[in-house]
């Protein structure tokens, strides 16, 4: 992922936060899940910091949307407690993976700190810059 596709996929996360009146953090991390981007808004909780990373860590390392990933990590999952792994992961919704147009996995965002439903919703509105670049 370019630097230049994870800062404007970041300013657009947080032109919908503010679009929402909610302060979040936006964390952006390349195929290998190393930091690109991020952003905390003024009156984002300290603690919404990991869990913005850890949403895009756990889309990342596991190349799916975190909320796809909780349904396997769940305690009548397949995989329960996969979330203690690899340094500490998340499974509820506000990381999603980012894809190129041909389908080829660029990295992922994580976004923390409104609604569950708020967060994700977020993270697509920035997903449509990946789209457009």
């Amino acid at each position: 992922m370019k630097l230049s596709l994870a800062l404007s996929m970041l300013d657009a996360a947080l032109a919908e936060a503010r679009r929402l009146e909610v302060n979040v953090c936006v964390s952006i991390v390349d195929a290998a899940a190393w930091p690109m981007a991020f952003a905390r808004m003024d009156g984002a909780p300290l603690g919404v910091v990991d869990v913005s990373q850890k949403k895009a860590r756990t889309a990342a390392l596991f190349q799916m949307d975190s909320a796809d990933f909780a349904a396997k990590g769940h305690p009548n999952g397949e995989a329960y407690t996969l979330e203690n792994t690899n340094g500490g992961l998340t499974s509820f919704g506000g990381g999603l993976v980012i894809k190129a147009t041909d389908g080829s996995f660029l990295g992922a965002i994580g976004v923390s700190g409104a609604k569950t439903e708020d967060d994700i919703a977020i993270a697509r509105v920035a997903m449509k810059q990946a789209v457009n670049n």
